[in-house]
């Protein structure tokens, strides 16, 4: 075989002589969340002699996961993770009440955490925030693409969600990565916030919508660019186009087609709400 071929896979290992296996990535996150939330893995503990055992044992893992840079601190990182779990897991209790309030069809919260999509992919997207704010690279879009790779909800480790998030069926829901979403936002399947660009020169811009409090959208609607605002308790209805903000207190939505070959194309609607 080519030599010069040989060489380029050879450099590509010595460059990547830090890079944890993906594997090992995932399973400290599968064993930080079945800490967190009893039922989640097969883990159970019984004792606080026992809880504290093995956050020990993650907190000893987690700088060999994160020696991916020779200039990143991986034990001042480490201790800082660790210190803000307890206000992650706040969160993440009351994304598990967010969800169980929005779907009449949760039997209880602890069905959520198990089986929810939303849920995990949520998790995955506060944990990967977190390491991304605290200097980590690489680290954070493996634990947020696993989750899309999982439950087909793709959210970008940078973007910014407040509390109370709640993704209902999820599949197919994307959200970039300069997205603003305030708390007490409802999103169903088939979601995008989006950019109207792709270009690499406006990779540190505001690219993707923000989505203040109380807004629901519903399945297959698409809201795009940086300077587009979803007012406070507006409603987004399904599949809607949007490019423009909506004022606070507005529904959203597509006037239904006559079944007629010569009608128009459907009228966007926006309807102040009362």
């Amino acid at each position: 075989m080519d030599s010069t071929f040989i060489a380029k896979v050879l450099f590509k290992h010595q460059e990547c002589q830090k890079c944890p296996p993906t594997k090992e990535v995932i399973v400290f996150f599968d064993d930080l969340m079945g800490l967190l939330f009893p039922g989640f893995n097969a883990k159970s503990f019984h004792s606080i002699v026992e809880v504290e055992n093995e956050l020990a044992r993650l907190k000893s893992k987690m700088p060999a996961i994160l020696n991916t840079r020779y200039d990143l601190d991986v034990n001042k990182v480490t201790n800082q993770f660790f210190e803000e779990i307890p206000v992650i897991y706040a969160q993440l209790t009351k994304d598990v009440e967010a969800l169980f309030a929005g779907d009449p069809a949760a039997l209880n919260t602890s069905e959520v955490i198990r089986t929810y999509p939303g849920f995990y992919a949520t998790a995955a997207y506060r944990f990967a925030n977190l390491l991304m704010k605290l200097g980590s690279q690489n680290i954070p879009r493996m634990i947020t693409e696993n989750a899309h790779s999982r439950t087909g909800i793709d959210i970008h480790p940078g973007a910014s969600i407040g509390e109370y998030f709640c993704i209902d069926h999820g599949t197919g829901v994307v959200i970039g990565e300069t997205a603003e979403i305030g708390n007490h936002v409802k999103i169903y399947q088939g979601v995008t916030l989006g950019a109207l660009s792709v270009k690499k020169t406006d990779a540190k811009t505001k690219r993707h919508p923000t989505i203040e409090d109380h807004v629901v959208i519903y399945a297959g609607a698409t809201i795009l660019g940086g300077n587009t605002i979803i007012g406070t308790k507006s409603i987004v209805g399904g599949n809607v186009w949007l490019t423009k903000s909506i004022p606070a207190n507005n529904r959203v939505y597509y006037k239904a087609l006559m079944h007629n070959e010569n009608d128009e194309k459907p009228d966007l609607i926006v309807v102040k709400q009362a």
